[in-house]
């Protein structure tokens, strides 16, 4: 599993998709994964086996592992993520598209520095609402922002700076991030939590000694709608109160709850109506 000098190429990375039930993007994100422009392994993973992921997998040939403990989605990206065979793990929503330029972007942040230097490296994103792009608004703007000191190479690196990020929030879109197993290992993602799993582990690796490097480009479009778990866990408020969790850790609790107000607010743009 180990990467040559030369840097990462597409053989030592892996998108390993998540996919959950019957929904009716499974093919299209697949779809988008197959015409990056440089080539790399797919994996697809499930807790919930059916014939129509089976059809999916075997219509486009590709291997589906069945992760026989489920829990939280932590515990099934955990499985997912150790089951992949590369240096570089992509964990892939099921709902979510790609654009092709992504892993050819995230090859070359990952090389941009020395080898086993970057935890992680991530995009910008754009939303997917009724099924037509949204390239802007408040709260992706907040999080270009919030995001821009890990495009600096004098400061993606010190834990300080990535953790005086995450104090205000978490605008590091999970399926936009590509991490690095040789310097994280197996189970990085945290399991204690149902929704706000990547948040907290993106805290965690914030301590570790390494790059969060950031791609300005916008190569992942997340897809927000009625039934996606993200609105499902707003909607029940079960975010919120994860979230303050966290933000607990990082500030004194009056100041926390202060933050998780104003985030929360934000992240109710997440709903449909």
């Amino acid at each position: 599993m180990n990467s040559t000098a030369a840097g990462y190429s597409a053989s030592d990375h892996t998108f390993v998709v998540c996919a959950y039930k019957e929904n009716h993007y499974l093919e299209e994100t697949i779809s988008s994964l197959e015409r990056q422009s440089t080539k790399s392994s797919i994996l697809v993973s499930t807790s919930t086996p059916n014939e129509y992921i089976r059809a999916i997998c075997n219509k486009h040939q590709i291997e589906m592992v069945v992760n026989p403990s489920p829990h939280y989605a932590g515990d099934d990206w955990n499985y997912g993520y150790n089951c992949a065979n590369t240096p570089l793990v992509t964990i892939v929503h099921q709902d979510d598209n790609y654009e092709s330029t992504y892993l050819e972007e995230i090859l070359s942040a990952f090389n941009a520095y020395p080898l086993r230097d970057v935890l992680i490296a991530f995009s910008d994103y754009y939303e997917i609402r009724n099924d037509r792009p949204v390239q802007s608004n408040l709260m992706l703007r907040v999080k270009r922002v919030m995001n821009h000191p890990f495009r600096l190479s004098s400061l993606n690196k010190l834990s300080f700076i990535k953790k005086s990020v995450l104090r205000f929030g978490c605008p590091i879109c999970c399926p936009a991030v590509t991490l690095n197993k040789e310097l994280l290992g197996d189970s990085v993602f945290d399991t204690t939590l149902k929704d706000s799993c990547d948040y907290k582990t993106w805290v965690n690796l914030a301590s570790c000694s390494g790059r969060f490097v950031y791609i300005k480009e916008r190569l992942v479009g997340h897809r927000i709608y009625l039934g996606s778990a993200t609105s499902r866990n707003l909607e029940d408020d079960i975010r919120t109160a994860e979230t303050l969790s966290i933000l607990e850790m990082l500030w004194p609790r009056s100041i926390a709850r202060l933050v998780n107000r104003v985030y929360s607010a934000s992240e109710k743009l997440n709903t449909v109506n």
